[in-house]
């Protein structure tokens, strides 16, 4: 049996009917950039999140540095975010020229909250919160140094759509929830797209102006802005998904409460929840201490998986200049070295999940 690390056709042929709808209106309407579906998905997915804004983007990565200019992070200015991320998270920062303060994470791949405050400087101007493999973090302790030091609060919501802390879905802890809806993810695009949720109507205003051209009107240009806005297809094709929001995710939680429960390997080290948290589990993450020998078993039974992430963003080469050596981050540096992601993904058939827990269960 060959088995892939993620089927993404899987979650279109589930609904394929209903895409391929969307995609004959949205061709036949001749309006391709900024007309309803962007404005209806804006607000529908708003509803979704709680918040009370939303505004689409083209990526997630637009999404964070966009957020952080707009909240005027600049040069000079230090941002705090967990060292166990994909490297996006942190250039979101360095795009404006503020530079990452990177802090351990926890058990549950969350940023470790009793390391937060020793890492507060008079630079310090945000804390980046990063929801992992679809786990929430804990919320309520982040949000409180936030206002002890009157910092701003933005959060990584790339993997996490739908995750909750304490029934409060991510991004609306703060000023913005920057989202990606890359084909992967939980909820996904057919291309690249992205989006923000705010709770300020004027920062909304700010969004939508700065994502075109840094334009209000037609070729009146208040600001320098960016090209970065959602088109319609790909807001068309979300809309569709977003109405199968739930039975998607009850779906993904289904196939890793089987994992949880029947991989029983003694080698292998099982993902876990906080207290208080929901995890909507865009990756389902083991770790093994021979994970290198575990890829290479997996692949010769036809098992595909992925290192999210095999480089932890301060080892880069990209952010060579920040001076940080090897063993700067033991912890973040060990999860680099042990982190698998085995498959899970909407649409995967009963016997392909017993085929890759007997196989977990069978590596020694």
């Amino acid at each position: 049996m060959e088995i892939a690390a993620n089927r993404m056709d899987r979650g279109f042929y589930q609904y394929q009917d209903e895409f391929e709808k969307k995609a004959l209106e949205i061709l036949r309407s001749g309006w391709y950039i900024l007309g309803k579906e962007v404005s209806f998905f804006e607000e529908e997915f708003a509803a979704y999140t709680g918040a009370k804004y939303c505004v689409g983007l083209a990526s997630g990565l637009d999404a964070l540095w966009i957020a952080f200019k707009l909240l005027n992070i600049r040069r000079g200015d230090e941002v705090i975010v967990q060292g166990n991320t994909y490297i996006a998270s942190v250039m979101g920062i360095t795009i404006n020229g503020a530079t990452p303060v990177f802090v351990e994470p926890d058990p549950y791949f969350g940023i470790d909250v009793d390391k937060i405050e020793e890492k507060i400087t008079n630079k310090t101007k945000a804390i980046l919160v990063v929801h992992l493999y679809g786990v929430a973090s804990k919320m309520d302790r982040i949000v409180e140094l936030c206002k002890k030091y009157n910092l701003r609060l933005v959060e990584d919501c790339a993997q996490s759509h739908g995750a909750c802390f304490h029934s409060q879905m991510t991004g609306t802890f703060g000023d913005v929830g920057c989202f990606s809806f890359y084909p992967s993810k939980n909820l996904g695009a057919f291309g690249d797209a992205g989006a923000v949720v705010v709770n300020e109507k004027q920062l909304a205003d700010d969004f939508r102006m700065f994502r075109n051209y840094g334009s209000e009107k037609r070729y009146y240009n208040k600001v320098v802005g960016a090209n970065s806005r959602l088109d319609e297809l790909q807001a068309g094709f979300l809309r569709v998904r977003l109405t199968h929001m739930r039975e998607l995710t009850e779906e993904k939680i289904r196939i890793a409460k089987r994992y949880s429960a029947q991989i029983s390997n003694p080698v292998i080290q099982l993902p876990k929840v906080p207290e208080g948290s929901s995890c909507v589990w865009h990756q389902y993450v083991i770790r093994c201490e021979e994970r290198d020998r575990l890829i290479e078993y997996l692949n010769g039974k036809g098992i595909h998986t992925i290192i999210h992430y095999p480089i932890p963003p301060h080892l880069a080469e990209a952010y060579r200049y920040l001076g940080h050596q090897e063993g700067f981050l033991p912890i973040t540096e060990h999860l680099a070295k042990t982190v698998l992601s085995i498959p899970l993904y909407n649409g995967m058939l009963d016997e392909e999940q017993e085929y890759v827990i007997q196989a977990v269960n069978k590596f020694r």
